[in-house]
């Protein structure tokens, strides 16, 4: 049985998530010139690319096959979800991981790509669905795994 408090909370927090990352990849494509580059603070600038691929640039121009292997992943975290949401906590990684996958998927929907803006040195340049797809999956280990238990 699903917990609709906890479904609850994992809506919401993917439609901020969404919403998040779409506000600033907008202001990115109207504001920040394609390919250029403007650092805001040390070690971290604001670009403009396009990601065609998937992390890491990978499969360039996948195309549909990205569009369904995201749908499958997210089909198989709903599933996951549905079967685990009495488990404390389980509701941050979901909202997180379906918020970033939408996201990005929204873009490559609609535009055949995904606008990255943020570059750290030695790391591909990554936006806000990215961010959260990564802490999601650090908060699904750690719910997975749960808070150390000490033996008495």
């Amino acid at each position: 049985m699903i917990s609709g408090r906890s479904a609850l909370r994992a809506a919401a927090l993917a439609v901020v998530v969404v919403a998040a990352d779409q506000a600033t990849k907008t202001l990115v494509r109207q504001d920040v010139d394609l390919g250029s580059r403007d650092g805001v603070f040390p070690g971290v600038e604001l670009v403009h690319v396009r990601n065609r691929g998937v992390a890491f640039g990978l499969f360039v121009d996948g195309g549909v096959v990205l569009v369904l292997i995201g749908v499958a992943a997210v089909s198989a975290l709903l599933v996951f979800f549905a079967r685990h949401s009495r488990r404390p906590l389980v509701w941050l990684p979901t909202g997180l991981l379906l918020g970033g996958a939408a996201g990005n998927l929204i873009d490559r929907l609609d535009r055949g790509y995904v606008t990255d803006f943020i570059d750290i040195p030695f790391w591909p340049a990554f936006n806000i669905a990215d961010m959260c797809i990564t802490f999601g999956v650090l908060s699904l280990l750690y719910v997975l795994e749960g808070p150390p238990r000490h033996a008495d």
